[in-house]
């Protein structure tokens, strides 16, 4: 039983040196002195773009892409020159539902037009086109061109700067921003359903970048 026991506290007990090399604060701050000037790359496993629209007139359904990959570059200096490219998975899209995963990502009847994405949907990629940043420093407009369902439109992101600073363990410097668009899935050939289901679809993004 003692032997059992020990074997039980043994993960722990190993824990307790990887617990001690823990910050005792979160790393990141929002200090736009701590971002320093160079390329980032996309974390893919922190960097969400959440969507919401309405069902039927009842209440809003929303999910999420992740697997968010790209580049961010950044000058402390000139903020409005800032580029962002980062391409976004359709296939990789989650819901709570089941059926209207497998509904967004069916293919066409009998080779026809699909609903939604279809089966092997093609990513969206957004690149910015310009910068518009507040006196402030910590928000900007984020204008640039978004590809998705194979269409190109305009959309301004409205950012909001969240964090920089090393990440633990790695000591990579990161930065963090969350942002908020709007965007007609009609624009993109996405109207199935509407105007049952809501046309306008509501983008809440947040990403961490990691210097390269």
């Amino acid at each position: 039983m003692r032997k059992a026991a020990s074997l039980l506290a043994l993960p722990l007990v190993l824990a307790v040196p990887l617990l001690a090399q823990m910050p005792t604060e979160a790393p990141g701050a929002k200090d736009a002195a701590r971002v320093t000037g160079g390329t980032y790359q996309a974390d893919p496993h922190h960097s969400l773009v959440g969507w919401r629209l309405n069902h039927l007139g009842f209440n809003d359904y929303f999910g999420i892409f992740g697997d968010v990959t790209g580049t961010l570059t950044l000058d402390p200096k000139n903020p409005a020159a800032a580029k962002v490219d980062v391409t976004i998975p359709i296939a990789s899209v989650t819901v709570a539902s089941a059926g209207l995963k497998d509904h967004l990502l069916r293919a066409g009847k009998d080779g026809g037009k699909p609903d939604f994405f279809g089966a092997a949907p093609a990513p969206a990629r957004f690149v910015s086109t310009a910068v518009v940043v507040d006196e402030e420093g910590d928000e900007a407009k984020v204008t640039g061109n978004l590809t998705l369902n194979g269409v190109t439109k305009p959309v301004t992101l409205d950012v909001d700067f969240t964090g920089a600073g090393p990440a633990p363990m790695s000591n990579v410097e990161t930065v963090g921003f969350e942002a908020e668009a709007t965007i007609k899935r009609s624009d993109f050939g996405l109207g199935f359903g509407v105007p049952l289901v809501g046309d306008e679809v509501e983008l809440e993004i947040t990403a961490a970048f990691e210097k390269k």
